[in-house]
């Protein structure tokens, strides 16, 4: 699905990661109310810690990837839908909003996912929405399985601006 190094081999699959991610039970727009969301992230953190902590990290390596893939500039500079500036101009996402709504994208799943890739119209209905508590699935299975912090880089950053090949104008 996406290239990467001849290193990187997450422990989980991408076929093992979407069905994971379809516990979250996200509707492909991915419209859902934060509060459900929250109990579904910790239910889906529940379900994986039970998982070998290889799989556990592999879902983190997974959700940094597919986040890090979508960190790309068409997807980043669209206004927030239904926000406007005093005197009408686009209210323009923030970093850490942009990155929710990435996360957004993922909750949705496998299939709004690919089709959200290449068609930044199609990004443009979760720039209002946040999904920050996907981003800290694996790192609260990998807790309640070890008793410990997670610790763990990922292979990819994930924050706002890090897919230097997304935004080329930033790093010409």
């Amino acid at each position: 699905m996406n290239p990467v190094s001849e290193q990187y081999r997450p422990a989980m699959s991408w076929d093992r990661f979407w069905k994971l991610v379809e516990r979250l039970g996200v509707a492909e727009d991915g419209r859902v109310n934060c509060a459900d969301l929250d109990d579904a992230c910790e239910d889906l953190a529940a379900v994986l810690a039970e998982e070998p902590v290889e799989q556990i990290l592999g879902f983190g390596e997974r959700i940094a990837e597919a986040l890090f893939t979508l960190d790309r500039a068409e997807f980043g500079t669209l206004p927030v839908l239904g926000m406007t500036e005093p005197g009408g101009s686009p209210f323009t996402q923030s970093d850490d909003g942009f990155l929710y709504s990435r996360a957004a994208v993922v909750a949705a799943g496998r299939r709004t996912y690919e089709s959200v890739l290449g068609h930044p119209e199609r990004f443009a209905p979760f720039t209002d929405l946040h999904a920050e508590a996907v981003l800290y699935i694996h790192e609260e299975a990998y807790e309640q399985a070890t008793g410990e912090q997670c610790g763990h880089v990922t292979f990819h950053d994930y924050e706002t601006c890090s897919n230097e090949a997304g935004w080329p104008r930033v790093f010409a």
